[in-house]
């Protein structure tokens, strides 16, 4: 963009402090406004030059404040926060749409900057067109519990979009503009009437209409637009050429909320099937509406042009299957046929609907006509277009019918591909219970791995099934083959393509998939029937540990080596995803490591498709911070090793990321735009072979990977007190409390070890309290060991951060998280570990290792300052430290008190809603929490 500091944004963000002001002030009184002007100019006045006798006076004035000014005071910066967030967004989308207009090259990322560096290159159309074929850009949705927003607030600050946007519009007169800011103000009112803190914890049907919100707000709009984007700027570089091209349905979306019970014991197999049916009934209904839309447009006459035969003939067996349609009026529409087929395709899309909506409330589908699944539709939708085609109206196929057609082809009748995740254990308990209950017993769990492949192969190529007597299996196992059960009836009464894939969570070895396929020939979704082998299940194994990911060769191996399990590999389109985990590997062995594991997993997994003609997908489980491998989803894709990105990427999208780049229809575009092209840019590997990587830098980055990785484990699984400081000094027990998901924080209850605690509530913790560790500790101490001395290695570094994409990604993500930290704060929270002696060593160790992590990474990047390199970020970030600053100088006022024994349980319990609140108020000015 490029003026950061342009004035507009600056007056936007002035004009929603003003109005929040006036709120606060009318419905909490002044007295809570003054208590806000007080921290807000305090803390700014100390940004600018520090005074210890200040931040002492303001520590006072703190502690004195009773508790619902602290509450006041707390939800006014928290819902600044969120105005800020909507004045940048709005910003930046008016910056894009501006250089738009101007009709010069876009911004690095667009389509239009993609394509441009394609033509530089020699790409050529049939080129374009063969990475377009292969293309494959699948976000997908988890209800991690990261999200401190409720679905009411979203819609709100939606509208304060919206308005905010009309503002801009140069037309308006005084009054126009007066009016509008009156409206604003009403919303930001309402903002202030709603409570942000839910009252009770969300179930997980919840979650699924939080994941359905994005597209009901967004999505719908977002996903034609990028379409019709992509054809624009392919016909704007390409020119003519780009007639030929076809662009076929490259975004798919996927979701785990509903599907994924690892830890989740409120997930059950009702769960899913509710999922399932909640996804179809969403699209359906916005089907009608398409529909009704279209119907207004398509309104040619038959005394105009004359549809094709294959038209007319779909038209006529329609009105004879449905005579109910026009009943009432048997001539409606006669001269306007596209209107009547597209009224009949409307009844039947609502029959479906209500087919859906009877099952739902277990009752029997009361209509016939019905479409059986999204093919239906998609075919009725071609046949006028290839009828608008025929008499000339190819524009207006282009227009709102392909639209609608894009849609259907991306969101089917299943909305999302729903992914289904489970422990690997829960199947190797499920498959032990099942074979020693069979007339034959086979005691499984005494196997070694060649002789559990060798029986599972066995059995799940017998024409015969395992007899099962629910009598003899625990609840658990039962459960377990219900889900199969559920993913086989869902595959029939909504679509093939209702689910993604099966996801083993701690996957070690290759028996776990052939366990989980065994479980899937039982309930008729694999097997070999009649000599022919048929696979309607996509599994997915889950590396998540640096040991697994170390392992991740061997294991893969030994399962496509196994002869069963790749002919129901082949059946099923011979595509293997693997998921990458970034957060626990992350939280297991340090950032640095995690990210070169991840790394060498996908140059060897690339390297063990190839040789056996196998497609791969790598499914990426990327979390929203640096520390669950988070950042710009652009500049990640390009930073993936060279030559593993085949056209396909999937990725998770949690929490906060959500609201961030879906809230809004303009964001949603842009960010789902940025993604895509880094796609297409980062699978040209599938046009021209890359060259090999440079050998240097791999044994340089495998050196850095094992100090940091010492250095890290040296911090957290070696010095002793540390998980002791981990939850004294972050409010992570407190988060427990906070209703913002469904699922325990941790694996299991009581358990405080690393490995319990989930990875979520460990990075949320350590951002809470400002130290974020996860996203940088070890990378400081890494580069500082292997330079020493030695002004040759340095410049060696600098030279592999000018010219290596994956370490100029990590050393520019660091950046991002070391300036999300702040030391002086972390080192008011080590106050709160109860053992002065363990707060001040493991403080002093994190501290030692922030500066030494900031000197070293703005040497490297030859940079004077943390995100010089870009600074609308560092603006952004700087713009919300003097607000961040008094909150979490309440929220250690607050734990200090609700810790505190020697007050009573009622006077404890007093400070924990305000406490709470603080917590979702830094989560909201750090712009991520998980």
């Amino acid at each position: 963009m490029s003026n950061y500091r342009d004035k507009q944004l600056r007056s936007r963000v002035k004009l929603f402090g003003n109005l929040l002001g006036k709120t606060v002030e009318q419905q909490a009184g002044s007295e809570a406004l003054a208590a806000v002007e007080t921290l807000r100019k305090g803390y700014i006045s100390l940004r600018r030059s520090e005074n210890p006798r200040k931040r002492q006076r303001l520590a006072k004035f703190i502690a004195e404040l009773d508790e619902g000014t602290l509450t006041h005071v707390v939800r006014a910066f928290s819902i600044y926060f969120s105005l800020v967030n909507i004045a940048e967004e709005a910003y930046q989308h008016r910056e894009r749409r501006r250089q738009v207009h101007s009709g010069g090259p876009l911004w690095v990322g667009s389509f239009d900057s993609v394509l441009r560096d394609f033509t530089a290159q020699g790409v050529g159309i049939d080129e374009v067109q063969q990475l377009l074929d292969r293309l494959a850009y699948m976000p997908v949705f988890t209800a991690h519990p990261t999200e401190a927003k409720r679905r009411t607030l979203m819609e709100n600050m939606r509208r304060i979009f919206l308005l905010s946007e009309q503002l801009n519009d140069l037309r308006l007169s005084k009054e126009e503009r007066k009016e509008t800011t009156s409206q604003m103000e009403m919303e930001i009112q309402i903002l202030w009437k709603t409570d942000e803190v839910r009252t009770h914890r969300p179930e997980v049907r919840d979650e699924i209409k939080n994941g359905l919100f994005y597209f009901r707000e967004s999505l719908f709009e977002a996903v034609p637009q990028v379409y019709r984007n992509m054809g624009k700027a392919l016909k704007r570089i390409y020119g003519d050429e780009a007639e030929a091209l076809r662009i076929p349905n490259f975004l798919k979306f996927g979701s785990w909320i509903g599907g994924d019970r690892d830890g989740n014991p409120f997930v059950t197999s009702e769960t899913t099937v509710q999922a399932v049916r909640l996804h179809q009934r969403e699209v359906l209904r916005e089907y009608l509406r398409q529909t009704i839309r279209l119907s207004h447009v398509l309104t040619h006459s038959s005394n105009m042009c004359i549809p094709d035969d294959a038209f007319l003939i779909s038209l006529a067996a329609d009105e004879q299957a449905l005579p109910e349609t026009f009943a009432d009026h048997p001539n409606r529409f006669k001269d306007e046929p596209y209107r009547r087929k597209l009224y009949l395709m409307f009844e039947r899309i609502r029959r479906t609907l209500k087919n859906v909506e009877a099952r739902m409330d277990g009752k029997e589908p009361p209509h016939d006509g019905a479409y059986q699944n999204e093919r239906g539709l998609i075919n009725d939708l071609y046949l006028i277009r290839n009828s608008l085609i025929g008499h000339g109206d190819l524009k207006v196929a282009n227009g709102a019918l392909q639209d609608f057609v894009h849609l259907v082809e991306t969101l089917g009748f299943y909305l999302v591909h729903l992914d289904v995740r489970q422990e690997s254990t829960r199947h190797s308990d499920t498959v032990t219970e099942l074979l020693a209950s069979q007339p034959t017993a086979i005691d499984y769990s005494t196997l070694d791995e060649e002789q559990r492949l060798t029986t599972l192969a066995e059995l799940i190529s017998s024409p015969e099934a395992l007899v099962i007597d629910p009598d003899k299996l625990s609840e658990e196992a039962q459960e377990t083959l219900r889900v199969f059960e559920v993913m086989f009836m869902m595959h029939h009464e909504v679509s093939p393509e209702a689910f993604g894939c099966y996801v083993i969570s701690m996957t070690h070895a290759a028996s776990h998939v052939m366990e989980v396929m065994l479980l899937a020939r039982q309930a008729g979704l694999a097997g070999c029937r009649d000599d022919k082998w048929f696979c309607n299940i996509r599994i997915s194994p889950l590396f998540e540990t640096i040991e697994d990911l170390e392992h991740i060769e061997p294991v893969m191996s030994t399962l496509l080596n196994n002869a069963t399990y790749a002919e129901l590999l082949a059946t099923s389109g011979n595509i293997q995803e693997v998921m990458l985990g970034y957060s626990d590997s992350s939280k297991d062995g340090g950032i640095l490591s995690s990210a070169w594991n991840l790394y060498q997993a996908q140059k060897n997994l690339t390297t063990l498709a190839q040789s056996r003609n196998i497609q791969l997908r790598m499914f990426h489980g990327r979390g929203g911070t640096i520390g669950r491998g988070g950042g710009p989803t652009h500049n990640a894709i390009l930073s993936q090793p060279a030559g593993t990105v085949h056209g396909q990427i999937k990725f998770t999208e949690q929490g906060e990321v959500l609201s961030y780049k879906y809230g809004n229809t303009e964001t949603a575009v842009y960010e789902l735009t940025m993604g895509v092209s880094g796609l297409l840019k980062a699978s040209q590997c599938l046009l021209h072979p890359p060259g090999p990587d440079n050998e240097e830098y791999l044994a340089i980055m495998d050196s850095l990977a094992r100090i940091g990785e010492q250095s890290y484990r040296e911090l957290t699984d070696n010095t002793r007190g540390f998980l002791d400081y981990f939850y004294e000094a972050t409010p992570v027990s407190e988060i427990g409390q906070l209703n913002i998901g469904s699922r325990p924080s941790h694996r299991k209850k009581g358990d405080r070890s690393k490995s319990s605690v989930r990875a979520i509530a460990w990075v949320f913790g350590w951002a809470q309290s400002r130290h974020t560790l996860p996203a940088w500790y070890g990378i400081g101490s890494a580069l500082e060991q292997w330079i020493g001395d030695d002004d040759e290695r340095r410049m060696k570094l600098q030279s592999m951060y000018q010219q290596w994409p994956f370490f100029n990604a990590l050393l520019s993500n660091t950046q991002m998280s070391l300036s999300k930290a702040d030391m002086k704060i972390a080192s008011e929270y080590s106050e709160l570990e109860s053992e002065a002696e363990i707060g001040q060593r493991i403080y002093g160790m994190v501290s030692e290792e922030y500066v030494r992590t900031v000197n070293t990474v703005l040497n490297l990047a030859q940079l004077t300052g943390l995100l010089e390199e870009t600074p609308a970020l560092a603006l952004s970030l700087s713009r919300r430290d003097p607000y961040l600053d008094p909150l979490n100088h309440i929220q250690i006022t607050l734990l200090q008190r609700y810790r505190d024994e020697t007050l009573s349980t009622e006077e404890r319990e007093r400070w924990l809603e305000p406490l709470l609140r603080t917590i979702n108020a830094i989560a909201a000015g750090m712009r991520n929490t998980g």
